[in-house]
């Protein structure tokens, strides 16, 4: 179902507000504007539950912890705003405090995208970045592709081609609390795939290579309490908390799991499959201040399980067999499936 809201984005025109239905009453809504998810409204014991961590319309355009948003052309961090391809230094708009470049400079979460295609279950929205586009080389035409399936899985899918070399790599920002009402999300339960997490410094960006996380905080491959090791360690203390990439088992491109989400009291599970390399835990270190349906945000009322490519991957050759960057004419094709049981 589409319908226009009577409040305007910041281009002026009405948010497009695009509803999709299962046969199980689960219902999802987003819009045009950043091909942002609005809503997710999983049924639980006979009522609906709202999981997704989002704002009122009227203060959608002032977020800025980029709440449910379509994420390009770059998500995460590009170190300095700048890196070499094919013998060039690109320079990227550096929006993160004027030093680096984060998730895309002025990026898709800030564009008007067009529908394409709906139907109750599914919906298709496109975008085009010309050649240059805050720094990015080639023409990208990207496609993002929303379907809600009646096992209570909403599938997102990228699809993407540019016509020269370029830095990609295409997410969501959901964020998520599985609770009746809205928590602390450190009490819930985290299972993640993954046998290596990235260190950041304190402004996010990679300073050592990929570690195990045996033997360290940052092994979930056993679900446990978010808060049972939180800030116990100086890469968490870096950054507030769990901010890290986490490279998950299995290969690229292949469909995966990549973590089990559960809410404290144990009634709602989110498994979350990707095709993508790995995924970003961001347990919401500096969400306070954002606008909220009953207020503003706390820090840690909400976890992001960003699947993408490593950050700052275009300045590591060594990274890239985990994606990043996307050779001209050949169609780049990522999934994210979340369940909800």
């Amino acid at each position: 179902m589409l319908k226009q809201s009577s409040i305007l984005a910041p281009d002026q025109q009405a948010y497009q507000l695009i509803t999709l239905t299962n046969s199980n009453g689960m219902q999802v809504q987003l819009t045009d504007w950043g091909a942002t998810l609005l809503s997710i409204l999983v049924p639980v014991k006979g009522e609906l539950r709202e999981v997704l961590c989002s704002c009122p319309l009227e203060q959608l355009a002032n977020n800025q912890a980029y709440l449910g948003a379509t994420i390009g052309r770059f998500a995460n961090r590009i170190a300095k705003g700048k890196f070499r391809l094919n013998g060039r230094t690109l320079h990227i708009v550096k929006n993160q405090q004027n030093l680096h470049s984060l998730h895309g400079g002025k990026g898709f979460d800030q564009r008007r995208w067009q529908v394409e295609a709906i139907r109750p279950n599914s919906v298709t929205l496109s975008l085009y970045s010309p050649d240059g586009d805050q720094g990015f080389s080639g023409n990208l035409q990207t496609k993002v592709i929303y379907r809600l399936q009646d096992d209570n899985t909403l599938v997102i899918e990228f699809i993407a081609e540019s016509d020269q070399d370029t830095a990609l790599n295409l997410t969501n920002h959901a964020y998520f609390n599985l609770d009746d009402k809205v928590s602390d999300v450190r009490q819930h339960q985290l299972q993640l795939f993954a046998d290596y997490y990235l260190p950041v410094n304190n402004e996010g960006i990679p300073n050592r290579p990929l570690t195990a996380v045996d033997n360290t905080h940052f092994d979930f491959r056993q679900a446990k309490v978010i808060g049972q090791d939180f800030l116990q360690d100086s890469d968490q203390q870096a950054v507030g908390g769990y901010d890290h990439a986490f490279l998950l088992q299995g290969k690229v491109g292949e469909l995966k799991p990549a973590a089990k989400l559960t809410s404290a009291t144990g009634d709602l599970t989110l498994v979350l499959s990707t095709t993508q390399a790995a995924v970003q835990v961001y347990t919401g270190n500096f969400l306070a201040g954002n606008p909220s349906y009953c207020g503003t945000y706390q820090n840690y009322q909400a976890i992001a399980l960003e699947p993408e490519a490593l950050p700052d991957a275009p300045n590591h050759p060594e990274w890239y067999q985990y994606g990043g960057i996307q050779k001209a004419g050949k169609r780049y094709q990522h999934q994210i499936m979340y369940q909800f049981i």
